[in-house]
């Protein structure tokens, strides 16, 4: 694992979260059978579980600016440096009962992200990465996967929520991956799909109409894991496009050609 001060911040950070979320992911499961839905009581964990995050990232940078999934922009004094936070990535899967989301935080300083943490409380992973150290699962190195054929790979990708993106784009592009790919894959948490890629469980993935704080923390992780990152059309920074593309050297060049592709078409 990676020892540094603002490692064992973050992990901190998002460990205090999560021990509020597995407790109200037990709730929600009996909250399955009531006529109103566990809606309004998701929305609360999420609200509490982002509070914690914030409140233990601006104890211990006081200066650094924020990007939160429900609060918005929070600006520091120093600007150099920006925490992009998601408190529950895959919300709807913590809605339904679904065990699979996570608490992600990654550090941009100067427009490059340099840490990330992915935490997922109920399998009790820990996915963490800082520039320059490697990427790491609990206390295990993370490489991508090798395989180098498409036909074997398994491919992950994400569905745009209704009215924020293109499903008909969504549906052409998925479609050209499904005509070459070994396998196909949509698991609901952009986080854990990265953090997945970073440990070889999938191949490849992309997303488009992502939010900074749905893939930051990823980033750094496939990169400290030896994969390439760049947004779905192949821009090197995928922050400012809020879409991404990973894997290995070559399935990731292979995917963004797919990709680039359907869009010229």
């Amino acid at each position: 694992m990676i020892s540094s001060p603002l490692m064992t911040v973050m992990v901190d950070a998002v460990r205090k979260a999560a021990r509020g979320l597995r407790r109200d992911f037990g709730e929600v499961e009996n909250l399955q059978v009531s006529r109103k839905g566990p809606g309004d009581f998701v929305s609360a964990a999420d609200r509490k579980a982002e509070e914690v995050v914030r409140d233990a990232l601006m104890k211990a940078r006081p200066g650094y600016s924020l990007v939160l999934e429900e609060n918005g922009i929070i600006e520091g004094s120093d600007k150099s440096h920006t925490w992009h936070v998601d408190p529950l990535d895959g919300t709807s899967n913590f809605l339904h009962g679904v065990p699979h989301f996570a608490v992600s935080v990654g550090l941009e300083r100067e427009g490059q992200i340099v840490a990330g943490v992915i935490f997922d409380p109920i399998k009790d992973e820990l996915f963490v990465a800082e520039r320059g150290k490697g990427a790491y699962l609990n206390n295990r190195r993370l490489r991508v996967s090798g395989r180098q054929d498409m036909a074997d790979a398994l491919v992950g990708y994400g569905t745009p929520y209704l009215g924020r993106g293109s499903h008909p784009r969504l549906l052409r592009e998925l479609g050209a991956v499904m005509a070459v790919a070994g396998g196909t894959r949509r698991m609901g948490s952009a986080a854990l799909d990265m953090a997945y890629v970073a440990c070889g469980r999938l191949d490849a993935y992309w997303e488009r109409d992502l939010q900074t704080y749905d893939f930051a923390a990823g980033v750094i992780l496939v990169r400290e894991a030896g994969g390439f990152v760049t947004s779905a059309d192949g821009a090197a920074e995928p922050l400012a496009p809020r879409s991404v593309a990973c894997g290995n050297e070559g399935l990731h060049r292979e995917l963004v050609g797919i990709l680039k592709k359907v869009q010229a078409a």
